[in-house]
């Protein structure tokens, strides 16, 4: 599938975002603080250069430019997430950013919570390689390369599951009660 099938301009460019912190809410005070958990990596997936690049902490600023020189962000959590987690790094105003969020998507369909792991297995019957936790973990242990590949499988996975979406006009997710499968229809 090509994104002209998803009824996108070609010269526009979609990039799909995700990072990774160094620190977790419990050392930073909470979820209040999340500007304060501060990036280890970040990855990005172009839809026109169709190819990824990934950032560290020092290469922040130039991640910053690739957001505001693209047409629309898609990821999962970005608003809530992500983009507080960059605040401390720019004056630029992130919410300037045309950005799909599909957990915010998906969380305003079903009201409550569906997990990008959730999504992902029910969706595309494949799940995320590790967790936020690990990530942190390879952070203090120097793993920078696992921790990119990690990062960069999320946003395959983000990836394919917005294509899935917006070709099918669904994603499914796991029941945390009964444990079915079920459907949640999404217009992104």
């Amino acid at each position: 599938m090509s994104y002209q099938d998803l009824n996108l301009k070609k010269s526009q460019e979609i990039l799909f975002f995700d990072l990774e912190t160094q620190h977790s809410f419990e050392e930073v005070g909470g979820r209040d603080f999340v500007e304060k958990l501060l990036v280890s990596v970040a990855v990005t997936y172009s839809s026109l250069k169709g190819e990824f690049k990934s950032y560290t902490e020092p290469q922040v600023f130039y991640l910053i430019e690739e957001l505001f020189e693209a047409d629309t962000i898609i990821g999962f959590n970005l608003i809530n997430f992500d983009y507080r987690v960059l605040k401390p790094y720019t004056a630029k105003d992130l919410s300037q950013l045309k950005t799909i969020d599909m957990f915010l998507h998906v969380r305003n369909r079903l009201g409550f919570r569906v997990s990008l792991d959730s999504l992902a297995q029910a969706t595309l019957g494949t799940g995320k390689s590790a967790d936020g936790l690990q990530a942190i973990r390879w952070f203090r242990e120097g793993k920078i390369d696992e921790l990119i590949a990690y990062c960069r499988d999320d946003v395959e996975i983000t990836r394919r599951l917005y294509e899935f979406g917006k070709e099918n006009g669904y994603v499914y997710y796991q029941d945390r009660f009964s444990g079915e499968k079920k459907k949640v229809s999404v217009n992104w």
